[in-house]
C-alpha cells in the first residue's frame, strides 16, 4: 500500500503530487479503517515534504533578470526567496 522514504524521494514532483492527491481522496472518503488511515496519513506527510522540497529546490534555481535604467535587461542574478 504505502511507499517507503527512499521510493518517495525518487518520485518526480508530478508523480508525488498525484500520489498525494490519491491519498487525500481516500482519507476524505472516510472508508479507510483507522490503521490504514494512519499509514496513509504518514505517507501523505512524507509526499508533502518531498513536494515542498522539490519546489524550494526549483525556486532556488530560478534567475531574476535585472533591468538597467533604460529598461533593458542588465544581467541575471540568483533568485532570492526571502
Amino acid at each position: 500500500m504505502g511507499q517507503d522514504e527512499d521510493t518517495i524521494s525518487e518520485l518526480s514532483f508530478e508523480d508525488a503530487l498525484k500520489r498525494l492527491e490519491a491519498i487525500v481522496q481516500r482519507l476524505e472518503s472516510g472508508e479507510e479503517p483507522l490503521e490504514s488511515s494512519i499509514k496513509l496519513y504518514a505517507e501523505g506527510d512524507a509526499l508533502r515534504a518531498q513536494c515542498e522540497k522539490r519546489l524550494k529546490d526549483a525556486q532556488a534555481r530560478i534567475e531574476k533578470i535585472g533591468l538597467g535604467a533604460d529598461g533593458r535587461p542588465a544581467g541575471a542574478t540568483t533568485f532570492d526567496a526571502g
